[in-house]
């Protein structure tokens, strides 16, 4: 499922692409990916023009000049392709937006959902999201306060887009091992300890922002030139690495499963709080 990394990668590519362009055209194969009509959701659309794009945890927010929103979660194997009508990958593609004659299309749409809504129904529909770890006001301080009071594993609270928004199951594993904390460390002994509460927020900040800047991990890039998109794959250390050497003490990755969840992570050298 698509990151913060991936999303925020999404949000700067398309931001320097399709704002201002004004929609032609709006296909929709699969109208349970929206909230709204075909019909209602084309009439929305057609004339007008994305103005802004915003990211908010693993969403993204299209604010159309008409004052409304478009509100996007890719979800499970959900992504986005741009290009002219000779580019088109051979994908099952659900929602397709022309921006005069510049495509976007949303493929694996199936479980994701592009929702047409006003302002004030964007802000109820996130409201129950926590906050996004690289907002400016996410200091160590805050983060600190945030870890008192919870409970269960690292893993289960860095993927809880309740507590905060954004991470998911491979940038959990990314973080933990930065911080040297094996994920199934109780997150009662990380919030006790001023040391480990600050490895652990300076490790989820570098690596959110060294994933983003490195493309995220998407398998499929944005457009046809696009030589960037999913440049952080092959600079994971220990997600998707079962078997392999770790890149700091040349011990095994190891997967196992908690909680329903693959978890990858470094024996020898992350240490269980």
């Amino acid at each position: 499922m698509p990151e913060l990394p991936e999303m925020e990668n999404y949000r700067t590519l398309l931001s320097e692409r399709i704002l201002d362009r004004p929609i032609t055209g709006v296909t929709i194969e699969r109208e349970k990916s929206l909230n709204v009509s075909t019909d209602v959701f084309r009439t929305a659309l057609l004339g007008n023009s994305v103005v802004y794009i915003e990211r908010r945890g693993k969403h993204l927010i299209f604010h159309l000049n008409s004052g409304r929103r478009l509100l996007l979660h890719l979800m499970l194997g959900g992504m986005m392709y741009l290009g002219s009508e000779e580019d088109k990958p051979d994908r099952s593609t659900q929602i397709e937006l022309d921006f005069s004659g510049l495509k976007l299309w949303f493929i694996g749409l199936r479980l994701g959902y592009l929702h047409l809504l006003t302002s004030k129904e964007t802000m109820e529909a996130l409201s129950d999201l926590g906050p996004d770890p690289l907002d400016r006001h996410m200091t160590l301080e805050k983060f600190t306060g945030l870890l008192k009071g919870r409970r269960g594993t690292l893993k289960s609270t860095l993927v809880n887009q309740h507590w905060i928004a954004g991470i998911g199951n491979c940038y959990a594993d990314e973080i933990a091992f930065i911080a040297g904390i094996t994920p199934s460390s109780k997150i009662t002994g990380i919030a006790a300890s001023t040391e480990l509460t600050s490895k652990l927020y300076h490790a989820m900040q570098s690596v959110l922002r060294e994933a983003y800047q490195g493309g995220g991990y998407m398998e499929m890039p944005l457009f046809k030139e696009d030589s960037h998109t999913g440049g952080f794959n092959d600079q994971c250390r220990v997600y998707d690495r079962e078997g392999e050497a770790c890149t700091r003490c040349s011990g095994k990755i190891r997967r196992v499963e908690l909680a329903s969840r693959k978890v990858f992570y470094c024996p020898d050298c992350q240490t269980e709080v």
